[in-house]
């Protein structure tokens, strides 16, 4: 049984696809809340939203602003369902929205569908070590998603919907942007590569990447890496780093290279639907959640293998 009403709220407008096919999967009716342009709520319409909201940020606004005046039009539209996006600001809305509601956010959910007539949301807890599947109760359900959960669909460019843009003051708390600066790193979106090659500290030093950069190029695939290799030795950007607190795939293949295969890290990767790992410590712990495991020096396997791909 579908949701009467089901929402979505994105600052992101890379999200917008993803996030349009889950809610048309689980609703009947979709509306989508976007802080941007015509432009944006004509792809929502045409990726599966019926309505949408479009706010006109006022200059030195923030999106959770707004908060207020969202949950009172989900209020009044009897919404039984709103997804936000879980960037920054949106898990910041998604709390705000759910207090003016007098419900909780569920956060991070990895898996969402409908069970006896009520919503159930599967995310991880206690840094990843356990899946917690919770039955929402609530008349609203409020909950943050990121990329990857859904898969988007084909745009309809032929489909029609309905756009109200509003205008209106934002409650900052006397807080005000004063400047924007682009952050500082990579552009690269791990969630939705189908291949990715991800390396960690069986690599001695930094120019040694280059063989993993060779792999990945050789096969198409993104090149990613565990904390240590990001947070540690600083070799890579964070945007490049997998686990708990990094980013959740659900690629194709992953190739994990010298990695050990700690649960911080392997929570990343789960969903992955083939894993292999090439490690020289018959030992290392990834090897009993790998499909295909190499036991092997890198540094004598690795040139060898990309050898053979580029063949």
């Amino acid at each position: 049984m579908a949701i009467k009403n089901v929402w979505f709220i994105t600052d992101d407008l890379s999200a917008i696809g993803e996030l349009a096919a889950g809610a048309r999967k689980l609703g009947e009716h979709v509306t989508a809340v976007l802080f941007s342009e015509q432009d944006q709520a004509k792809e929502a319409i045409a990726c599966g939203a019926d309505q949408v909201y479009l706010f006109k940020k006022t200059e030195g606004s923030f999106i959770e602003g707004y908060s207020k005046e969202i949950a009172g039009l989900i209020r009044a539209e009897q919404a039984g369902l709103v997804m936000v996006y879980s960037s920054a600001s949106g898990r910041l809305i998604a709390g705000r929205i759910a207090s003016q509601l007098e419900t909780s956010a569920i956060s991070n959910v990895s898996d969402l569908y409908i069970e006896d007539d009520h919503v159930v949301a599967e995310h991880m807890v206690y840094g990843g070590l356990a899946l917690r599947k919770e039955k929402a109760l609530s008349d609203t359900v409020v909950l943050t998603v990121g990329l990857g959960v859904f898969e988007a669909n084909a745009k309809d460019e032929s489909r029609e919907g309905k756009v109200t843009e509003i205008t209106g003051e934002a409650e900052n708390a006397g807080i005000k942007v004063i400047e924007i600066r682009p952050k500082q790193g990579e552009t690269v979106n791990l969630k939705v590569a189908k291949k990715v090659v991800g390396v960690g500290r069986g690599f001695a030093n930094e120019e040694d990447l280059k063989m993993a950069e060779d792999l990945a190029s050789a096969t198409g695939a993104e090149l990613a890496c565990s904390r240590p290799i990001a947070e540690g030795e600083k070799w890579m950007g964070k945007e490049r780093y997998v686990g708990v607190s990094g980013a959740v795939l659900k690629p194709d293949v992953y190739v994990a290279i010298g990695i050990s295969g700690q649960i911080q890290h392997m929570v990343g990767v789960n969903d992955a639907k083939t894993i292999v790992a090439i490690n020289k410590d018959k030992n290392a712990p990834i090897f009993k959640q790998a499909d295909i495991g190499l036991v092997g020096d890198l540094y004598t396997v690795l040139p060898k293998i990309t050898e053979k791909l580029k063949a």
